[in-house]
């Protein structure tokens, strides 16, 4: 199993919290099991029509497609692989089947794409622990041309202003900043809205979420504002690189998004991985549980990132730069940074 997507089960986000919708008047069958399913994701899921239009998705289609594989004779395991069959057709990474024997992951929106990150590497930049300071999951340091680093891997832990002021303090000096929120698989929103709090002065509009209003794929509420609010004490005011790659997901998605609205970020790496909807739960007759995308957010343009943000500039580790314990997105930052200041 891969370890990274287990990240993903706990993602996400705090706009609203996560609900739990039931499977009533379905019976424990293998069939029912697989309406319950079906219908669940039909009648709560936040992304067909940008789905359909980005690839074709009929849902419908996908019900008539793994109905009849269904077989009351079936075993647990195999209707375990007909259900998570059906949930990849939603090209989702926040859509996963669990139960006690396994739990199911759509893991190719970043399988398929060089990882463009190593631990291995970045040690060699950050240094031994005295050489870096660390608060709330973050590590920061001073790197060549005089730019200030930070490491952000995770939003599972609470960032708070007293940490980011610190931060921001001892960074003051630094003439550029990167923050590196590779292989980040997300956490909470929350702490995303605040990290992105360091590169505004006042409220600041910053995206848009819509709530499910009813059981219709098109069911939503009018787009409802994201306002990133400064962080209290001090901000980033000079050039600021975010560094992303395919694992950059769900409330990191959210954060890159955050940073682009803002007009003194560049956004250098590989595409996002996506994931742009807050996560729903329900339970299967069964006792099986999933997870599935219920509320959509958009940029500040009304645009989609489900399936990812594009960097501003485009680059990936070369294999040469590999072998050579070079991080070929970081040195790049470094160099794009270091010539805005000049």
């Amino acid at each position: 199993m891969h370890r990274f997507p287990l990240i993903i089960v706990t993602i996400m986000l705090v706009l609203l919290p996560t609900a739990c919708i039931s499977s009533d008047g379905f019976d424990d069958t293998r069939r029912d099991n697989f309406e319950a399913l079906w219908h669940v994701i039909d009648r709560h899921y936040c992304f067909f029509e940008y789905k359909e239009q980005a690839y074709g998705l009929d849902w419908d289609e996908v019900y008539r497609r793994y109905s009849p594989q269904v077989d009351e004779k079936m075993s647990d395991d195999a209707l375990f692989q007909v259900l998570s069959r059906m949930t990849y057709e939603l090209r989702d990474g926040h859509v996963n089947l669990a139960w006690a024997g396994n739990t199911a992951y759509f893991t190719q929106w970043y399988d398929a794409f060089p990882e463009n990150f190593s631990d291995s590497i970045l040690r060699s930049y950050l240094g031994c622990n005295e050489d870096y300071r660390s608060t709330a999951g973050l590590k920061y340091r001073v790197l060549k041309g005089n730019i200030g680093y930070v490491r952000c891997p995770s939003f599972a832990n609470g960032i708070g202003d007293g940490n980011l002021h610190e931060m921001m303090q001892y960074l003051a000096s630094c003439d550029g900043l990167v923050i590196d929120v590779r292989n980040n698989g997300g956490g909470m929103l929350t702490s995303a809205q605040a990290l992105a709090g360091i590169l505004v002065n006042e409220p600041t509009v910053m995206g848009y979420m819509m709530h499910k209003t009813g059981p219709g794929h098109n069911d939503f509420s009018s787009p409802q504002p994201i306002r990133i609010s400064p962080a209290t004490g001090l901000r980033w005011q000079k050039r600021v690189a975010v560094l992303t790659n395919r694992r950059t997901y769900s409330a990191a998605n959210a954060f890159v998004m955050f940073a682009k609205a803002s007009e003194n970020v560049t956004v250098i790496g590989d595409r996002t991985g996506g994931g742009s909807g807050m996560p729903f739960s329900s339970e299967l007759p069964r006792g099986w549980s999933v997870r599935f995308s219920a509320c959509p957010m958009t940029d500040i343009s009304g645009k989609h990132t489900e399936f990812g943000i594009e960097p501003d500039i485009h680059v990936d580790i070369s294999s040469d730069d590999y072998q050579r314990s070079i991080d070929t997105i970081l040195e790049t930052a470094l160099e794009f940074l270091e010539g805005e200041t000049e």
